[in-house]
C-alpha cells in the first residue's frame, strides 16, 4: 500500500478528498431514515463518521467497499484513539461502522460482516449540568414576558423543564397535543413513540397565555397546526428553540448557561431529588432504558454530597 505519510508515520490524509465507499454513502442514509428511523442527528454523525472512514480507506490503499476488512477498521479506530477522540465519539464511530458493514454484507458487498469483531470502548459519561431549583425559579419567573414572543418563550421554557422534553419534541408539539383538562401533553419521541407526560399549572398557564394573546399576532396561513410558531408563523425550528433559551438565560443573568437538553436534565434531577421512582420518570421522559434514568440518580447523590460538604460540620469543604 503506497500512501503518503505524515509526519507522525501514520497515512496523511486530505480533509476534503473523497473516499473509495462515497458512492454507497446516499444509499446508506436512505437505508438509515426509511428502515432504522434514526434522528436527523444521528444520521449526520454516522455519515460524518463514515465519509471519515472512506477517506482514510483510500489513504491505506483500499481499493473498492468489498475489500473492507477488519484490519482496516481496526486502524482506522486505532487513529482515531491516538488522535485523542473521546470514548463516546469512539464508541458512535464503532457503531456507524459496525452498522455500515451490516448492511454492506447483507446487500452482498461484503463476503462476510466484520462489525461483530470490533470491539466497543468503554463510554465514561460526564455528569450533566442542571440547575437548581432557585434558579430555575428566578429564570422563569424574571424572564421578559412583553408582547408576543416574550409569551412563547416563557411557555417553550415552562414546556421543556414542566415535561422533560427533547427540543425536537417541543417543536413537533400541535395546538391539540395539550389537554388542559387532563394537564396533560401527548408527546411524540424518538421512533414516534407516543407517551403522554403530565403538565403543571405554570406550563399550562403560560401555554394558555401564549395561545390566547401570542399565537394570533404571529400566526399565517402556513402555520397550521403548531403550538409553537417561529417569527414569520411557520414551525418552530430546534435551531430556533435553542437560541431561545440560550439567549433567554443570558437576559436573565446569575443562572449557568444551559442547552433545552440542560432543562431536561434539570426536570429528572428535580423529579428524583422530589422523591419520584426511576421509572416513573423514565416513563416522563421517553427513555428507552432504565439505565439512561439513572444516570441522573448520581446528580442527584453529587448534589447532596455538595450540600453535605458545604453545612455538615464533619463535611470537607471543596
Amino acid at each position: 500500500m503506497n500512501a503518503e505519510e505524515g509526519s507522525d508515520g501514520h497515512p496523511k490524509e486530505d480533509a476534503h478528498s473523497g473516499g473509495v465507499l462515497d458512492g454507497l454513502l446516499a444509499e446508506f442514509a436512505t437505508f438509515l431514515t426509511a428502515e432504522r428511523d434514526v434522528s436527523e442527528h444521528t444520521l449526520r454523525a454516522y455519515l460524518g463518521d463514515l465519509k471519515d472512514l472512506s477517506r482514510y480507506g483510500s489513504t491505506v490503499g483500499l481499493s473498492s467497499p468489498g475489500d473492507l476488512d477488519l484490519n482496516v477498521l481496526r486502524a482506522w479506530l486505532a487513529r482515531q484513539y491516538a488522535m485523542g477522540r473521546s470514548r463516546a465519539t469512539l464508541a458512535r464511530r464503532t457503531a456507524a461502522a459496525r452498522t455500515f458493514t451490516r448492511w454492506l454484507y447483507r446487500r452482498g458487498v461484503l463476503p462476510s460482516d466484520p462489525g461483530p469483531l470490533l470491539g466497543t470502548p468503554k463510554r465514561t459519561r460526564d455528569l450533566p449540568t442542571v440547575l437548581a431549583q432557585d434558579e430555575v425559579g428566578r429564570l422563569l419567573d424574571k424572564m421578559d414576558v412583553t408582547g408576543p414572543i416574550g409569551l412563547r418563550d416563557l411557555a417553550i421554557l415552562e414546556v421543556l423543564y414542566g415535561a422533560g422534553l427533547r427540543v425536537s419534541e417541543l417543536c413537533g408539539l400541535d395546538i391539540d397535543d395539550v389537554d388542559t383538562a387532563r394537564k396533560t401533553v401527548r408527546v411524540f419521541g424518538k421512533g414516534d413513540k407516543e407517551r403522554t407526560v403530565p403538565l403543571g399549572e405554570p406550563a399550562l398557564r403560560a401555554v394558555g397565555d401564549w395561545l390566547r394573546a401570542g399565537r394570533p399576532d404571529l400566526v399565517t396561513e402556513d402555520s397550521g397546526p403548531a403550538l409553537f410558531l417561529g417569527v414569520r408563523g411557520g414551525r418552530l425550528h430546534p435551531t430556533s428553540a435553542r437560541r431561545i433559551v440560550h439567549r433567554r438565560i443570558a437576559e436573565v443573568g446569575e443562572v449557568p448557561d444551559l442547552a433545552p437538553h440542560g432543562l431536561r436534565h434539570t426536570a429528572a434531577t428535580h423529579l428524583l431529588e422530589g422523591g419520584a421512582d426511576l421509572r416513573s420518570v423514565q416513563e416522563i421522559l421517553g427513555h428507552a432504558s432504565l439505565q439512561t434514568t439513572q444516570l441522573y440518580t448520581h446528580v442527584s447523590v453529587e448534589r447532596l454530597k455538595q450540600v453535605h460538604r458545604q453545612a455538615h460540620p464533619r463535611g470537607v469543604a471543596d
